[in-house]
């Protein structure tokens, strides 16, 4: 089980690697031409808006509801009820997103105002006048979200993970030969987006024709299987999405911050996304419809197992993943983002705020892993009671860190909710007896503390301070930059070994750990 599941983690991390270096490669591009602007900060709002709720509805409610609905009934039912519900379920949620969409795009000016408020009117109608572009995105990306549920269902990992490659390469087209051309130039991000998002739709067309489910659109709101997932989604809506809620709730604070705060918080995210995407979210998707088949198996001892691989794994990975973008927020921003309009000044701000995401990584992942258990059991209303407590502590800690700490505060704030977040859905597991503690895990612990000390400690020692890093060249600071992961990460996983650790271990048997 453990193999073919790191198989499948491996598969779908290393899609998401390309997709995230890209996104960078989109980031630095966009850093050169829009810097921490007022342009910049518009277009980060009207991004974030669709891409909220396409991560609150599609890739977070609805994908949570679907996929253990869909392994039932790939588990129980014929290949011809299956296409039937695809059908029903595609059919149904095209309306919904649909008409979503109209009332988007004409309450555009709205929505920015809601989750900008602090923006001033040149921001405000720049933000609005992009989100009518972006909006439609929603629609498409939730589509594609659908199919890549399907698809990872059936075991076809790798197509979903690669798919947000089109997206990063739009934009980058977008920026370099549109953005000239336009009297606004930043605008062309967001049409960016819009053109990504069609050719991301169009991409899984072919490998759900390979698995022979592609939809054909049936609108069927009577439908059982689709009222479960109604019924699944209906709560699940916040619980599912609380570390995207909490981020949003960032952008919304530091609107009323000066300008650059929010670009400041967005590049930072940019980044504590990386681990959290290239492998937590992997993870996840890979544990998800694994977990589902065993509740429909009732596989109980299997399922506890599963999610202690899960968890292990989160921590071998997560941990160091913490460290290091605490230890090396000022260089990782420096040698990527800054050049043209993205200033010292910019990277010592951003560097605030990634040090803060830092200390939340291994919360974030846990996250995901904690409450796919909730979800594959078809327990959606556990998540949210602890979501409604991490949203409003959010709130309450935001209030209090926004004004000795500015932006970072309200990072800090959301790291600090999410790693509550996770301690509250991981007490319900072994409240329930869902989740028993394998044998082990003392010992893990004390290998990690070890390695993530020495990985510590050959980072202190050989990373200049940062005034050095901004008078260097940009080939200086890559190859600085990637000595200093390449002999940190090697230390860590040295000490690993050193103190017992072996490979087969993590492969095998989650309780050799």
């Amino acid at each position: 089980m453990s193999i073919q599941l790191l198989k499948s983690t491996t598969t779908v991390g290393g899609m998401t690697l390309i997709s995230r270096i890209l996104g960078f490669i989109r980031d630095m591009v966009a850093a050169h031409f829009f810097g921490a602007s007022l342009g910049y900060d518009a277009f980060i709002v009207a991004s974030k808006i669709p891409n909220f709720m396409r991560r609150l509805f599609a890739e977070g409610a609805f994908s949570q509801a679907f996929v253990p609905i869909l392994a039932e009934y790939k588990t129980q039912k014929t290949h011809s009820e299956v296409q039937q519900f695809v059908n029903r379920v595609a059919g149904t949620l095209a309306t919904v997103l649909i008409g979503v969409t109209v009332v988007g795009i004409v309450i555009a000016h709205l929505l920015v105002f809601i989750f900008a408020p602090g923006f001033d009117e040149a921001r405000l109608n720049l933000a609005s006048g992009m989100l009518q572009i972006t909006f439609p995105y929603l629609l498409l990306i939730s589509l594609t979200a659908f199919a890549g549920g399907i698809l990872n269902t059936y075991g076809r990992f790798a197509v979903p993970a690669f798919t947000p490659v089109f997206l990063n390469i739009m934009m980058i087209l977008a920026a370099l030969f549109l953005s000239p051309l336009l009297s606004e130039p930043v605008t062309a991000m967001a049409w960016g987006i819009l053109l990504g998002g069609m050719v991301q739709l169009f991409f899984q067309f072919p490998f759900l024709r390979k698995i022979h489910l592609m939809p054909l659109p049936e609108f069927a709101w009577s439908d059982p299987g689709v009222r479960r997932i109604l019924t699944l989604m209906t709560p699940a809506l916040l619980g599912v999405s609380v570390n995207q809620l909490n981020l949003m709730l960032g952008s919304v604070f530091a609107s009323f911050l000066p300008v650059g705060s929010v670009s400041w918080l967005f590049y930072a995210e940019r980044l504590m996304e990386f681990p959290l995407g290239g492998f937590g979210v992997a993870l996840a998707t890979v544990v998800l419809p694994k977990l589902s088949h065993q509740h429909t198996k009732e596989e109980k001892n299997g399922f506890s197992a599963t999610l202690d691989w899960g968890i292990r794994w989160v921590l071998l990975v997560g941990l160091p993943a913490s460290l290091g973008l605490i230890l090396l927020a000022g260089p990782l921003l420096t040698t990527l983002f800054q050049s043209g309009r993205f200033t010292d000044r910019d990277v010592m701000m951003s560097q605030q705020a990634l040090m803060a995401y830092g200390v939340g990584i291994l919360g974030f992942m846990l996250v995901k892993i904690l409450a796919s258990a909730y979800y594959a059991k078809q327990d959606i209303k556990t998540p949210v009671r602890f979501a409604i407590i991490t949203v409003v502590t959010n709130i309450v800690l935001s209030v209090l860190l926004i004004m000795p700490l500015a932006h970072a505060g309200l990072a800090l704030a959301t790291s600090l909710a999410a790693l509550g977040n996770a301690g509250l859905l991981g007490f319900g597991l072994l409240r329930r007896k869902i989740y028993q503690i394998q044998p082990g895990w003392g010992l893990l612990f004390l290998r990690l503390g070890l390695a993530c000390g020495v990985m510590a400690a050959v980072i202190t020692y050989f990373c200049p301070d940062l005034e050095a890093w901004f008078s260097w060249g940009v080939g200086k600071r890559v190859m600085m930059l990637a000595m200093l992961i390449v002999t940190s990460g090697l230390a860590y996983i040295v000490t690993l070994f050193a103190s017992g650790l072996r490979l087969h271990h993590v492969l095998v048997k989650a309780s050799d750990l």
